[in-house]
């Protein structure tokens, strides 16, 4: 691990702003590798972050993701609120679940979307990611001030004091 700024988030601290993040961001790009070895993204929605800090995801068994993700376990989560000034990566492994009681836990009438049966939908299966390592960036002072600085380190042509907060930890 690199050496950490005395204001920097790690540990318990650190997977609890990264729980409220995920979970309030939302969306995030799934990164694995396809078959020839390429990064390949693609939008998902999260469905939650539990207590053991595995974040999860519904997918259909048929889809590229589910076969690259089998294929090679190591992903990333790329979350970013670009208003907020907010910013999550994770690396994980993931794996490929059915857990009929985790299903009905997490699904909601608005997935029908892209499952038209609701938790009847063939194929229908949960995807895990848990997490290895997790960043996040944040700004430290609110978005006004933090946007001041950023304007201010623009005019003077020098690096941005203090505007972000970052927690980084190892899972």
């Amino acid at each position: 691990m690199t050496e950490t700024d005395a204001s920097e988030l790690t540990g318990a601290d650190a997977i609890a702003r990264v729980k409220e993040l995920v979970e309030d961001i939302d969306f995030t790009m799934l990164t694995t590798r396809d078959d020839a070895g390429n990064l390949v993204g693609r939008p998902m929605s999260t469905r939650q972050m539990d207590e053991n800090g595995d974040i999860w995801f519904f997918v259909l068994d048929d889809s590229k993701k589910v076969d690259e993700a089998q294929a090679d376990d190591e992903v990333g989560l790329a979350y970013l609120d670009s208003s907020g000034h907010r910013y999550v990566s994770v690396a994980g492994r993931a794996r490929v679940l059915h857990d009929v009681a985790k299903m009905a836990e997490l699904y909601s009438p608005s997935l029908d979307i892209w499952f038209e049966n609701g938790l009847d939908t063939p194929g229908l299966a949960l995807l895990r990611v848990t997490p290895v390592e997790c960043e996040f960036w944040e700004p430290r002072h609110g978005k006004l001030v933090t946007a001041a600085g950023m304007l201010k380190a623009l005019v003077t042509r020098d690096t941005p004091d203090d505007t972000m907060r970052h927690g980084r930890v190892s899972c």
